[in-house]
């Protein structure tokens, strides 16, 4: 199936960019959330537009970046996870959802839940390390404590 990508999606492409990908993915994953749009005539020729208004918001949003991610470093995020076994097992686990709640709550910059990546999944009350891909560019080490309430 071939499809023109309308936003940044991780291991594929860029807005703009023309792939091709197995029909169910697309079908179930890509067009419903609107990540894509199948690729017709009149749809390739906004191609164009479309990476010109990427470039552009790359441009002005890189130094936006920039300024979150120094926001970020200087945040303390913790965590309340439910309840936690007598090992510091938690019963559930740590979502990109429940990081981003507790970024807001710290006071920290509105960030998308998207550009959160949890390297597994934390299921252990601790110190823990996130990724945030803020921009191409630009991604920040976000320390996170997740405490038993």
């Amino acid at each position: 199936m071939k499809l023109i990508l309308t936003a940044d999606v991780p291991n594929l492409g860029a807005p703009g960019d023309i792939v091709e990908v197995k029909d169910g993915y697309g079908r179930n994953y890509l067009l419903p959330r609107q990540l894509a749009i199948p690729a017709t005539r009149g749809a390739e020729k906004q191609v164009a537009a479309i990476k010109r208004a990427q470039k552009a918001r790359q441009i002005r949003d890189l130094g936006h970046a920039r300024e979150v991610a120094g926001q970020l470093g200087n945040l303390s995020v913790t965590v309340k996870a439910k309840a936690a076994g007598d090992s510091g097992r938690l019963f559930g686990s740590v979502t990109a959802a429940d990081v981003v709640d507790a970024v807001r709550a710290a006071g920290g910059p509105p960030i998308d839940r998207r550009a959160v990546e949890v390297p597994g999944q934390i299921k252990t009350v601790g110190n823990h390390a996130v990724t945030i891909r803020l921009h191409p560019e630009v991604t920040t080490e976000l320390g996170v404590e997740v405490v038993a309430s």
